[in-house]
């Protein structure tokens, strides 16, 4: 979600197309807000689109409160905002309007000239409990609205790293709600865990002591916001006179507990599983352009598929070693407890399954399942290898699947794509189209990461990347391929060949042909090539584990 700070905001909105469509409830709901906020000067639009970045956002200056129309239902004849009734159809665009009133009614404050932005950008998460734990003293009522839209007000991009800030920001989004008594305890125990787990208990007493204070502070008091603010980024060892900008998260860093517990609260606030929400998140965000063609898999594709799920099974079941197996005759070790279980079975009349005998035996060693993401370039001058990817993403698939391994393919450029997510089939080849940069490259890296869990467990993980290696921040790739190293994950990089010729650059700061540390890097000549470079790289994996 976009910073509080996008709830309230001084300037002057852009006009909104639908508006009209919307003028019922516009009309409706600036009757009514009157009840929610205590003054008759305000005006509520109800538009798609409204409200700047955010759900909902407070203009002082216009005395209005702006909702985006997306939030309340598709179309405005959902219900009938005239009767008192429609709240509850719409439980989360009616908690949108009590946020805003909230705003309104007391937050009467702005900030000082000349304030670092640091300190607003504070000052401004405060004001969020404080002005809900305001609403709710002097409308009890409203409570059940706004503990309704926390997790509307909520993002997963909250916090994206581990570090002390976005611990703090993630208490003060939260548990400071708690104090507000908008939510319980009960409701962030993960959260706090988290929170404690980065921040320590000491810090986190600090800055509960601060957001407490501001739950007492009054509505027009901003020398005392901004003084809170100042002791807020005290505590977290940053001086806002030497740091005036908020720190944002470094793109080098994988997201880790403070991610996975906001991720957990979500998901209990929805009524779904943990599971459940990432899949949903991973389709709203990351879900392929409807613009991109499908078509069914020619001969040689199913071929290719069949091939490479071949050699998958044999590079897990080949050298066979001594071993033991079960028997249900003799010769063998006789296992009394198996014996026993097997005459019971008989005795009640029924098939014995148990297998008293163990026998030994030349057998398949165990080996570890396969977990390979194939990343791929869609920056303009990889198009020469956009279409046999898009080929080689559907024979992935089918391959592992049938090999019992897990694969995925995605696509980064402007945006993170995911082709085929893991232990899925697709019916149909998805033909991706190139076009702008590789700004995604850190975020699709994490997204292959969530989906195979790069960094941990007993599989057998493997990252191949299909790059020219030009990409927008080379540091923070660094750091993410040297993470997966020192986790155990193979890295593959293979580099288009012609953008290695001899009189090319090589500076190690000019991003095109760039060679990444703890990565094997192979030059291939062309895009078949390149497929089979990954295909060869899985299989002797799996040979050598």
């Amino acid at each position: 979600m976009p910073h509080p700070s996008t709830h309230r905001q001084p300037g002057v909105p852009q006009p909104h197309s639908g508006a009209d469509d919307w003028q019922a409830w516009s009309d409706a709901w600036t009757r009514h807000v009157p009840v929610l906020a205590g003054r008759t000067d305000l005006t509520v639009l109800v538009a798609p689109g409204a409200a700047g970045d955010a759900p909902e956002c407070f203009y002082p200056a216009l005395h209005r409160i702006e909702i985006d129309a997306n939030f309340i239902a598709a179309a405005p004849d959902v219900t009938n905002p005239a009767k008192a009734g429609h709240k509850k159809v719409v439980p989360t665009g009616y908690g949108l309007l009590v946020h805003g009133a909230a705003h309104a009614a007391h937050s009467r404050w702005n900030t000082p000239p000349g304030t670092p932005p640091i300190l607003a950008n504070v000052a401004e998460l405060l004001e969020e409990s404080r002005a809900e734990g305001r609403q709710r003293t002097r409308r009890r009522g409203d409570r059940r609205w706004l503990r309704h839209i926390v997790t509307t007000l909520l993002d997963p991009g909250d916090a994206p790293v581990d570090d002390l800030w976005h611990a703090g920001q993630l208490a003060g989004l939260l548990l400071a709600r708690v104090d507000a008594r908008i939510i319980t305890g009960k409701d962030v125990r993960g959260v706090r865990a988290a929170v404690t787990g980065v921040l320590g208990r000491k810090r986190l007493r600090q800055l509960r002591d601060i957001w407490r204070d501001a739950h007492t502070t009054g509505d027009t008091d901003a020398d005392t916001m901004i003084a809170l603010a100042r002791r807020w980024c005290q505590v977290l060892g940053i001086d806002p006179d030497q740091q005036h900008a908020a720190p944002v998260a470094d793109e080098g860093q994988f997201s880790g507990r403070l991610a996975a517990a906001l991720a957990e609260y979500l998901a209990v606030a929805y009524g779904i599983t943990p599971a459940q929400y990432a899949t949903l998140l991973l389709t709203h965000r990351h879900s392929p352009p409807e613009t991109w063609e499908r078509t069914d898999p020619s001969d040689a594709e199913q071929r290719a598929a069949r091939d490479l799920a071949a050699r998958l099974s044999r590079a897990r079941t080949q050298h066979p070693e001594p071993g033991r197996r079960p028997s249900l005759i003799p010769p063998g070790r006789l296992r009394a407890r198996q014996a026993i279980t097997a005459e019971a079975q008989a005795a009640a009349g029924q098939i014995p399954t148990a297998a008293p005998w163990q026998q030994r035996a030349q057998l398949p060693p165990v080996r570890p399942r396969l977990h390979l993401a194939v990343l791929v370039d869609l920056s303009g001058s990889m198009d020469a290898y956009a279409e046999t990817m898009s080929s080689a993403a559907w024979i992935f698939a089918h391959g592992a699947r049938r090999a019992d391994a897990s694969t995925t393919t995605i696509a980064f450029g402007n945006r993170t794509t995911v082709l085929v997510p893991p232990r899925d089939r697709p019916r149909q080849v998805l033909h991706m189209v190139t076009g702008g940069g590789t700004s995604t490259f850190p975020e699709a890296v994490k997204v292959a990461d969530q989906l195979l869990d790069l960094r941990h467990g007993r599989t057998l993980r493997m990252l191949a990347v299909v790059s020219d290696g030009d990409l927008d921040d080379i540091p923070a790739a660094q750091r993410l391929i040297t993470t997966l190293h020192r986790a155990g994950c193979a890295v593959l990089w293979l580099h288009p060949a012609e953008l290695l010729a001899p009189g090319e650059p090589e500076d190690p700061d000019v991003a095109w042909g760039h060679t990444f540390q703890h990565t094997t890097t192979l030059t291939v000549a062309d895009p078949v090539a390149a497929v089979a470079a990954i295909a060869d790289a899985a299989v002797t994996a799996l040979e050598q584990a």
